[in-house]
């Protein structure tokens, strides 16, 4: 799908519909039509939404996304790289290098990563040590496919794991991505994490900007709140950073994540303002 790159290109990480779509009740085909329906340009998916990696299964897939007509643009997976048990670690690569494999088969271009969770056990220079081996280390594994870029974020949560981010703190994100800054990953910034652990996310945004590949654009209740609330509505001042993007020729996704459990309503609207933002600049 060509796109005028005047024109926002924005994909949507559908948290809401999470459970449907793990279980099966929704496929991801049919989560693919629904976005093309509303206006999306490209959809985003979690790993998890992927049952194996057999032939038949792969090769389906492939064709009824295509028959969509709606490319994923980016996967979301989940390395803890920070675990205290080095096996663990190594399980956590190799699980990785899975997923790499996956996208690649898939078409999809952007893989995004994190550094692990903030176990705790853990003290900040051994997580960070420990983050950037890892990452560094599946910068090599992508370094074999062509068609894959790895993305790592300034992640909070999510319900795959036990623990927030270790990386949540924006002063640790920093860190790691110091330590990563000259391999193949980028970034996916999230507009709404910085400000949920109450700072603000421009300046963050301003020091890793020459590394983003997508942005995630969330919102969040108030400041220093982990609290989803439909895109727009939110503490997040994510017309600013719009306005920062387009000023400074951003020609990458905004990869909606939207997580107020508003399903398809709240997407739309998610949509809408986003646009809305884009435009105005």
């Amino acid at each position: 799908m060509k796109i005028d790159q005047k024109e926002a290109k924005i994909s949507c990480l559908p948290v809401s519909l999470f459970p449907d779509i793990v279980s099966g009740k929704i496929s991801i085909p049919e989560w693919a039509r629904n976005a093309k329906k509303m206006g999306y340009n490209g959809i985003d998916i979690s790993t998890m939404f992927i049952k194996n990696h057999t032939p038949v299964y792969i090769e389906n897939l492939k064709k009824s996304l295509a028959n969509e007509g709606m490319p994923i643009i980016m996967a979301t997976t989940y390395p803890d790289f920070t675990h205290p048990n080095k096996t663990q670690r190594y399980r956590e690569l190799e699980y990785l290098r899975y997923d790499i494999a996956l996208c690649s088969e898939l078409g999809i271009r952007y893989l995004r990563v994190l550094a692990g969770q903030a176990h705790p056990s853990l003290d900040i220079q051994t997580g960070i040590d420990r983050a950037i081996e890892g990452l560094r280390a599946a910068a090599d594994v992508a370094s074999a496919y062509d068609n894959v870029t790895l993305l790592y974020e300034n992640h909070a949560r999510t319900s795959a794991w036990k623990y927030a981010d270790f990386s949540y703190p924006p002063t640790i994100f920093l860190k790691v991505f110091e330590g990563i800054a000259n391999t193949s990953i980028g970034i996916n910034f999230d507009t709404g994490n910085v400000v949920a652990y109450n700072e603000e996310p421009l300046p963050i945004l301003k020091k890793v900007f020459h590394k983003v590949k997508t942005v995630h654009i969330s919102d969040t209740e108030a400041y220093g709140i982990f609290k989803p609330v439909v895109i727009g509505t939110g503490a997040v001042p994510n017309r600013e950073i719009i306005k920062y993007l387009r000023k400074n020729s951003f020609e990458g996704w905004l990869c909606v994540e939207e997580a107020s459990n508003t399903g398809l309503v709240g997407m739309e609207k998610a949509l809408s303002f986003v646009r809305s933002a884009w435009d105005e600049q």
